[in-house]
C-alpha cells in the first residue's frame, strides 16, 4: 500500500497547476490611466506574476468573457473603525473595494497595533490601513475640558500617542476640525503633531474647519500644516456647503493648484454626491457641546444661554443662505427610530405639533439632549460636484463605512459611490474616462498613501482585482431607500483570494491591516 501510493503522489506533483488564478479574455485597465487592453492576468501566492499573454494552466480559472479587469478599488476615506464587528465588509466588496482608510475626520483608533491585531483575528474581506485621529489624541490627552490651548504636557501626551500610531503602522495623521474637540484646537497644535506624522512618512488628512463661503481660510490652514510640518496633504472631501459658497470650485482648484506649483505636494478626495452626512450635533455651536453632554443640558436649562445658543444657530443658517432645515434629512435616531429618513421640518411637525423655524431648532436641541443622531445634508451643487471630480488630483472615496442593511437610514454612498462614478459620471454622462476613473480610484491613492504594491496591474503586485461589466454597473441605493449593493460587479479578488464569484460572496476573506 505505501509503495502503490508513491506513483500517485508524483504524478500529482508534476502536473500541479502553473498558477493558483487565472483570469481570461479580459478587457484590462492596469490603474495607470493608459488604455485598456485586452489580455490575461495570473495569480501566484497572492500576487499577479504576469498580464497580457499568458501560458499555462491554473487551479481556478475565471473567463471574464470581455468584461473590465481593473485593480481593486482603493477608498481612502473612510470611517470603519468597527469593521471587525462586520468583516465581510459586503458594501465596500459589492462596489469593487479591496482596500479601505481609516481614521478620519480626526476620529480614529488610538491603540493601532491592537486594532489590527482584531483585524486579523476577524478576518476581514478587505484590506485596511488607518490614519491617527487628532480629536481621539485631543480628548485622550486632555479629558472633557477642550475649549482651551492644551498644556505643554498635555500637548507631549498628545505628540505621544501620534508617534505611537505611526510605530504601530498608522499611514498618517488627520484632523476634523469642525468637529468638537479639534474644532477648538489652533493651528499651531496641528502643525506640532503633523510633524510626528511627517517624520515617519505619514500624510495629513484634514476636514477642514470650513467649507462654506470661509473655505479659503480654511485651505490656507492646510496649507500652513503642510508647509511648516513638511508633509504631504490630503484634503478630504473636497466640497462647497451652502448657495452662499457654491459656485466657487474653480477658485479653491485654483488656490490648490498654486500651491501644488510652490512645491506643497496636496491631493483631495471627493464622493459623487451632493449631500453629505454627518452628527446632526454639527448643527449647535461647538461652545454649547463643550464638555459632557449633561453640560450640554445644563446651558439649555439657562434661559441666556439658550438664547445665544439659538441665535448662533439661525444667524450660522442665514450666513449659508438657507430659510430652514429642510435640506437636513435624520439619519439615524436611536432614541426614536420613527424619524429615521424624516426632513427636520416634518420631524418637528411629528413631534412637536409645528414646522416653524423655532420648532425645528428645538427639534434639533431634543435630538442631542436624547443621545444625538446623524443626518444627510442636501448641501452641494452638481456643477461644483463635477468641477471637483474633473480635477485630475481628485481621488474617488466614498466617507461610508461598513453597513448592516436595513439599520437606520443612511447615506447611499456607503453601497453605490464607486459605481455611481463608473455608471454616471463615465458611462452617461462621460464626464471622466474609464480608464482615468479607475486611475483616482487605483493608482493614484496607492500612490498618495504610499499603500505599496497596490492600485496596479503588473508583475510583483498584490492580487487585488474587480471585474466587472462597465454596461451593467449600477448604483439602485438611494436616499430614501440607501440599502442597495451595487450591481455590475462580478468578482473581486483580495490578495489572490476569490472574495466575490460570478456576484455571489464565497465567505472567502483574505484581507490584511496595511502598515506602510
Amino acid at each position: 500500500m505505501r509503495f502503490s501510493f508513491l506513483p500517485w503522489l508524483l504524478s500529482v506533483t508534476c502536473f500541479a497547476a502553473q498558477f493558483d488564478l487565472l483570469i481570461r479574455d479580459a478587457l484590462i485597465a492596469d490603474g495607470t490611466g493608459t488604455a485598456l487592453v485586452k489580455g490575461n492576468i495570473a495569480v501566484k501566492d497572492g500576487r499577479i506574476v504576469t498580464v497580457g499573454e499568458v501560458t499555462g494552466d491554473a487551479t481556478t480559472v475565471i473567463d471574464a468573457q470581455g468584461r473590465v479587469a481593473a485593480p481593486g478599488f482603493i477608498d481612502v476615506h473612510t470611517h470603519s473603525e468597527r469593521i471587525a464587528r462586520t468583516p465581510a465588509a459586503e458594501n465596500f466588496v459589492r462596489m469593487g473595494v479591496t482596500t479601505i482608510v481609516t481614521g478620519n475626520c480626526g476620529g480614529s483608533r488610538t491603540d493601532v497595533a491592537k486594532f489590527f491585531e482584531e483585524l486579523d483575528a476577524a478576518k476581514v474581506a478587505v484590506n485596511v490601513a488607518t490614519l491617527v485621529g487628532h480629536n481621539s489624541v485631543r480628548q485622550k490627552a486632555m479629558g472633557g475640558n477642550f475649549l482651551r490651548e492644551p498644556t505643554v504636557e498635555e500637548l507631549e501626551k498628545m505628540k505621544a500617542l501620534v508617534e505611537q500610531g505611526m510605530n504601530e503602522g498608522a499611514v498618517g495623521f488627520s484632523t476634523g476640525l469642525i468637529y468638537v474637540p479639534g474644532s477648538f484646537a489652533k493651528t499651531e497644535e496641528i502643525v506640532e503633531l503633523a510633524k510626528v506624522a511627517s517624520a515617519h512618512g505619514g500624510i495629513y488628512a484634514s476636514h477642514m474647519r470650513a467649507e462654506t463661503t470661509k473655505i479659503f481660510d480654511a485651505v490656507e490652514e492646510l496649507l500652513r500644516v503642510a508647509r511648516e510640518a513638511k508633509i504631504r496633504a490630503e484634503l478630504s472631501h473636497i466640497k462647497l456647503s451652502g448657495p452662499s459658497a457654491w459656485g466657487k470650485a474653480s477658485e479653491v482648484l485654483a488656490v490648490l493648484d498654486r500651491a501644488r506649483a510652490e512645491g506643497l505636494s496636496v491631493t483631495h478626495d471627493a464622493y459623487a454626491y451632493t449631500a453629505s452626512s454627518t452628527g446632526l450635533s454639527q448643527l449647535i455651536p461647538d461652545k454649547a457641546r463643550e464638555g459632557t453632554r449633561q453640560d450640554f443640558i445644563a446651558r439649555l436649562a439657562v434661559p441666556e444661554l439658550k438664547a445665544e445658543i439659538v441665535a448662533e444657530m439661525k444667524r450660522t443658517r442665514e450666513r449659508q443662505g438657507r430659510t430652514d432645515y429642510s435640506y437636513v434629512v435624520i439619519a439615524q435616531f436611536d432614541a426614536d427610530p420613527s424619524l429615521n429618513g424624516k426632513r427636520l421640518p416634518e420631524a418637528a411637525k411629528l413631534k412637536r405639533g409645528s414646522d416653524s423655524l423655532d420648532d425645528q431648532v428645538e427639534m434639533i436641541l431634543d435630538i442631542e439632549r436624547l443621545g444625538g443622531g446623524s443626518g444627510i445634508y442636501h448641501g452641494m451643487n452638481e456643477t461644483d460636484l463635477q468641477a471637483f471630480l474633473r480635477h485630475p488630483l481628485t481621488m474617488i472615496a466614498s466617507d461610508g463605512g461598513p453597513r448592516i442593511p436595513g439599520e437606520a437610514v443612511p447615506h447611499p454612498r456607503s453601497y453605490g459611490n464607486n459605481a455611481r462614478v463608473l455608471g454616471r459620471y463615465v458611462r452617461e454622462l462621460k464626464l471622466l474616462t474609464l480608464e482615468d476613473a479607475i486611475r483616482r480610484m487605483t493608482s493614484l491613492p496607492a500612490e498618495t498613501f504610499r499603500l505599496r504594491d497596490r492600485g496596479v496591474l503588473k508583475p510583483g503586485a498584490f492580487a487585488d482585482i474587480v471585474i466587472f461589466d462597465l454596461e451593467k454597473v449600477t448604483d439602485p441605493a438611494t436616499f430614501d431607500a440607501p440599502h442597495h449593493f451595487a450591481e455590475g460587479f462580478t468578482d473581486v479578488i483580495v490578495n489572490g483570494g476569490i472574495v466575490l464569484r460570478a456576484g455571489e460572496l464565497t465567505g472567502v476573506r483574505t484581507g490584511w491591516p496595511l502598515r506602510p
